[in-house]
């Protein structure tokens, strides 16, 4: 199924999020459903800001194919960016490879390999949360996952007993050291759901363990800040439900302030398991970014959170309206708890430059 007959159905059928109601005291144990161990004591990989500031450059759905002429503005995209922004750390969310069609055969790892390189060569340090498409290629995602660790400057590790192969979590500290000011998590959003009687097809969502490991690194560092939670952003492929509820949400006027462009309905799964409900409680994640949707790439602050898409980077593999491609990039500062964020066009056009939370400010 193709995600516009999804998204017709979704919208027919008025399913925009299947609540489930799991006590989350449950997802703090330090096993998951399956009795498997998750991994807690990996260390985090730490960044440090660098003369007071720290850039990431965000690109998504490049749907890169080696050797296919249509890539080609793809790879010019990410390469003129990186060398313009001169990120400290770049992220992929997703949809690494690929022309959206299953049943086409592509060299997997070549692609792969080949888009990210650009990061690699300019060594510029990089991880990537897997998209729905990177494992239908005759690789299977933990297999390209597995490749994409090899590739240098690369610092996924993917954190072991729960769902998902590209979970991480990643700190940025003060240039002399010391606790985090940011946290930046990642979360493999997966392919889609086997569960039976929800609707219909469904993408995948975030499953239960994998809130749980965030609420538990979530918990230890705001202890180490002096019971303080430390501000984070949260990176993943598939939107949650709330991108579409915050749409369609009767009184979202009175709350709800959106920049930059939706060109097409969110495709969130049709499953809400609560991750945005948990990052409210937990209240440390000031945004989710996400990929997914070619043709948005707005910022929204919805729930006093922010939900923000990255700017289309691929080329003409698959569907895309917003030219030209482009990447979303974020700056901190590091005696600032507010950030910025624009979207860099192929070409060097600027848009949607933008203050977290000083832009959104009702009249």
């Amino acid at each position: 199924m193709d995600r516009r007959t999804f998204l017709k159905n979704s919208a027919a059928l008025g399913l925009t999020g299947i609540a489930a109601n799991v006590p989350f005291a449950q997802s703090l144990a330090e096993s998951n459903a399956d009795g498997k161990r998750i991994d807690m004591e990996t260390v985090t990989h730490e960044f440090r800001f660098r003369n007071g500031k720290f850039k990431i450059m965000q690109i998504t759905d490049t749907h890169y194919i080696a050797g296919d002429a249509r890539s080609k503005r793809s790879y010019d995209a990410v390469t003129e960016i990186i060398e313009s922004e001169r990120p400290d750390f770049l992220i992929h969310t997703g949809d690494i490879i690929s022309d959206g069609n299953p049943s086409h055969k592509i060299d997997a790892i070549s692609s792969m390999k080949e888009i990210l390189s650009v990061a690699s060569d300019h060594q510029v340090p990089f991880a990537v949360a897997l998209g729905n498409h990177d494992g239908q290629f005759g690789v299977s995602r933990h297999d390209i996952f597995e490749e994409i660790k090899k590739l240098p400057y690369n610092i996924n590790r993917g954190i072991e007993g729960i769902y998902g192969d590209s979970n991480d979590i990643i700190t940025l500290v003060p240039e002399k050291g010391g606790v985090p000011k940011w946290a930046f998590y990642l979360f493999d959003s997966g392919d889609s759901t086997s569960l039976k009687n929800i609707g219909g097809w469904s993408y995948d969502y975030v499953h239960f363990d994998q809130i749980g490991w965030y609420r538990q690194w979530s918990e230890r560092l705001r202890k180490m800040n002096g019971n303080v939670p430390v501000p984070a952003l949260a990176f993943m492929h598939i939107p949650v439900p709330e991108y579409i509820d915050s749409l369609h949400d009767g009184e979202g006027h009175f709350h709800r302030l959106m920049k930059g462009n939706l060109g097409e309905e969110p495709c969130p799964p049709y499953i809400n398991s609560g991750l945005f409900t948990s990052m409210k409680e937990m209240d440390d994640v000031k945004a989710l970014v996400c990929g997914h949707d070619h043709d948005n790439d707005y910022a929204m602050k919805w729930k006093e959170m922010f939900l923000l898409f990255g700017r289309f980077s691929g080329g003409d593999t698959v569907y895309n309206h917003l030219k030209p491609n482009g990447a979303r990039i974020f700056e901190f500062t590091e005696d600032n708890t507010t950030f910025r964020s624009w979207i860099h066009e192929k070409g060097g056009n600027i848009t949607q430059n933008l203050v977290f939370p000083d832009s959104f400010k009702f009249e």
